[in-house]
């Protein structure tokens, strides 16, 4: 298995992707060695984190004996940032059009700023870093999107890169619903449906929220000042 949808952005300074789907310890060193990972931001909530960890060193230097001696920074950051989507704006079921989709990003942007601006702290600082929900389609969309933004994309380049996840989510459906079968049995499949808007990603959503977030927040660099990033940090981002 593997970090399914996955593609670098803003010259490789941020990769996207699913979460770490079937990786062992082992595995996992060597995907982030091979891809130069040096912070890991974790969108997904404590029990989709419990389903699929990431097993990453834990920055403990072990003695001769085996035992703990010391505490050594970890090679990579993994950083906590949770946006349950069933916990804030908006019923996922509720979303039958793509203008919907795109609403309830706007609905994530308007609550939680400080949400995206902690997203892309650890880029801003010069670290390669992946961000990563459970799909890699709608929290990792909206935090890619604003990054992409702050760091020169075009809008265009922002709905391209979002419509991308759709040549990839069969795959990512397939593998989350054996997923979540084996963890929970009682999950209906009609939840994994490529059926379903929210499981989807068409353009017109991104569309949707690219001209709702200009009108609402214009800047996107002043939006994240207020969210919490410093005027280097955005500076950073550029």
């Amino acid at each position: 298995m593997a970090v399914l949808n996955l593609r670098p952005l803003a010259g490789g300074r941020i990769l996207r992707g699913s979460q770490p789907f079937g990786l062992d310890a082992a595995a996992t060193s060597g995907f982030l060695a091979e891809h130069g990972i040096q912070a890991i931001v974790d969108l997904r909530s404590e029990l989709e984190r419990s389903l699929v960890p990431w097993l990453v060193h834990d920055g403990l230097v072990h003695d001769g004996d085996g035992e703990p001696a010391a505490v050594a920074a970890p090679a990579v950051e993994l950083i906590h940032n949770p946006l349950d989507p069933n916990a804030i704006a908006g019923s996922l079921q509720a979303v039958e059009t793509a203008e919907d989709l795109g609403e309830l990003y706007l609905g994530w942007v308007r609550l939680r700023p400080e949400w995206v601006a902690d997203s892309l702290r650890p880029v801003a600082r010069g670290k390669r870093t992946l961000v990563h929900c459970s799909l890699g389609k709608d929290r990792t969309g909206v935090v890619s999107a604003i990054g992409l933004l702050a760091t020169g994309g075009t809008e265009d380049e922002v709905v391209a890169d979002y419509v991308a996840t759709t040549a990839n989510l069969p795959d990512v459906l397939e593998v989350m619903a054996e997923t979540w079968r084996l963890s929970v049995p009682s999950t209906p499949a009609k939840y994994f449906s490529p059926d379903l808007m929210i499981l989807q990603s068409p353009e017109a959503a991104m569309r949707h929220f690219l001209a709702g977030f200009a009108k609402e927040f214009g800047d996107v660099g002043g939006f994240l000042r207020e969210a919490g990033l410093t005027a280097v940090e955005v500076e950073a981002l550029r």
